[in-house]
Order: structure tokens, then C-alpha cells, then sequence
């Protein structure tokens, strides 16, 4: 009797474990792992940036255990849109100041969770080797949109051709206190600033469009320096401030924060884009 009693406590006790071993592969675990996926939104079109994010997405699942799916964007409005809806997890597409304007006109509360990269603005001219052999009157191209204007205005800044009054953030023409060789700023859309250097003495144009347009990035004339001027213009990876100490996040960032994505960078962008994390800013 006692026997039977001992097998059928031992049946019982068996029964237990398998259920709880079943309910943790059909609930906890899934859990566990939906949890440990992370989706990051980022801009379709370079085929460098999707390569990048796979080997990202390696690191993350070899070393931290968790897995990074990308989804791709057209319009640089959506993807911030995405990340306040809870659509994404992540994103990776702007730099601060956009981010700070973004919030600013929206309401939002993104914030940036760890750097990516800095792409440094450059000017070009067809006409000169030099910034100093500019004439008096001068014309200079720089792009139109409020952000990318300030960052030209910015660079000339640090080039010596101008200064901006003092407390200036957010550089426009009207920001101009000196312009000693009364150089005149020719404002057209940023994709236009590579394709006006044959009308222009010179012409403040974003890497991306200097590409497009053919242009050797190293045949500029001028680079915007790595200081605090520059500091805005790092790109980040960006989350909803209620995340942002979300450790599979700071997972995801660690993963990108590597010698290997270094490298990769090096690799396929050369000195156009610079890893940013350990850059000092504070020049």
C-alpha cells in the first residue's frame, strides 16, 4: 500500500514538472525571447547601412543574445513617428539636432541612447584649391533647410571666412557679425549645392549629395572639424525616454559600439564617415 502511494506521489510529482516545463516554453520563454528582439528603424537606399546593421545584428545575438531586426524607411519623417507609436523599438537615421528640432515641433520625448557616426560636411569649389584664396564677393553655395544651413554657416565659421554672433545655435545669413571678404551666400536646396559649383565660387555640400553628384569627397577644399560646433551633427540611436535604460537597448548599442563596426566603417566609407563614440568633442 505504501509503495502504491510513493509511485503515485512520484507519478504526480513527474505530472508537475512537465506541466510547469510546458508552461514555460509556452509562455515564459516566448516572453523571454519576444523581449530580446529589438527592432531598429533606419533609411532604405544604402545597401552599406543594411550591411552594417547585419553585422550589428551579430554581435547583438552572439554576444548579448539578442536579436536586432531592421525595418526601412523612405521619408525622414516617418521614422521617429514609428518609434513614438511603438512600432520600432530603436532608430538609427538622424543626428542630435534633428532629433532636438523633431521634439521640439512634435511634442516628443526621444532621446538619443548611444552614437553612431559623424559625417562631415565639406566645401568644394571648381575655381579655388584654397578657402583663403576666395575672392572679395565671393559666392557660396549653402543648402536652404534651416539645419543644414546653420552646419554650413557653422563650418565657414571654423574655416575663418565669417563669425556668428554670439549665443548662436541655430546659424542662419542673418546670424552673419563678420563677413570681412562680404562673401555672398547663395541658398539652394541641399541636392542642388554639388551641382551649382560650376556657377559659384564655392559650395557647402553634404557627403551624401556630393556622392550622388560624383564629387570625390576628398577633393574638398574644406572639413568641418570634429569641436563643439560639430557636436550636433553625430548621429545616434534613438529611443523613447521611458526606455532609454532599457538594458537590451544599451545591448543593441554595445553591439554597434565595436572595433568591428569600426573597421567596417573604414572600409566602406573611408574618413566620409568617422565612428563617433570616442571622438573628442571638447576642442
Amino acid at each position: 500500500m505504501r509503495n502504491r502511494k510513493k509511485k503515485r506521489t512520484i507519478i504526480w510529482v513527474v505530472v508537475a514538472i512537465l506541466v510547469i516545463i510546458a508552461g514555460y516554453f509556452s509562455f515564459v520563454r516566448p516572453r523571454q525571447e519576444s523581449q530580446r528582439t529589438v527592432t531598429v528603424g533606419i533609411m532604405s537606399g544604402d545597401k552599406n547601412e543594411a550591411k552594417l546593421w547585419q553585422s550589428v545584428a551579430k554581435t547583438a545575438k552572439d554576444k548579448y543574445h539578442v536579436t536586432v531586426k531592421t525595418k526601412d524607411f523612405t521619408d525622414y519623417n516617418q521614422p521617429n513617428k514609428a518609434l513614438q507609436n511603438g512600432d520600432i523599438d530603436l532608430n538609427a537615421f538622424q543626428h542630435k539636432l534633428f532629433l532636438k528640432s523633431w521634439n521640439k515641433a512634435h511634442h516628443t520625448d526621444i532621446v538619443s541612447v548611444g552614437d553612431t557616426y559623424i559625417t562631415p560636411i565639406r566645401v568644394y569649389s571648381n575655381k579655388y584649391k584654397n578657402l583663403k584664396d576666395l575672392p572679395d564677393n565671393a559666392t557660396v553655395a549653402v543648402p536652404n533647410d534651416a539645419t543644414n544651413e546653420s552646419r554650413a554657416l557653422f563650418a565657414l565659421k571654423n574655416a575663418g571666412l565669417i563669425t556668428l554672433k554670439k549665443g548662436t545655435t541655430l546659424a542662419s545669413a542673418n546670424s552673419v557679425a563678420k563677413n570681412p571678404k562680404h562673401i555672398q551666400f547663395k541658398e539652394l536646396a541641399a541636392e542642388q549645392t554639388a551641382r551649382s559649383l560650376k556657377d559659384v565660387d564655392a559650395a557647402v555640400v553634404n557627403t551624401n549629395y556630393a556622392q550622388a553628384a560624383g564629387i570625390n569627397y576628398k577633393s574638398a577644399i574644406f572639413v568641418e572639424p570634429i569641436n563643439k560646433d560639430s557636436e550636433q551633427w553625430v548621429n545616434i540611436i534613438a529611443a523613447k525616454k521611458s526606455n532609454k535604460d532599457k538594458k537590451t537597448y544599451q545591448d543593441v548599442v554595445k553591439a554597434y559600439q565595436t572595433e568591428k563596426t569600426k573597421q567596417f566603417i573604414k572600409k566602406h566609407y573611408g574618413t566620409a564617415e568617422l565612428p563617433a563614440w570616442d571622438l573628442n568633442f571638447n576642442k
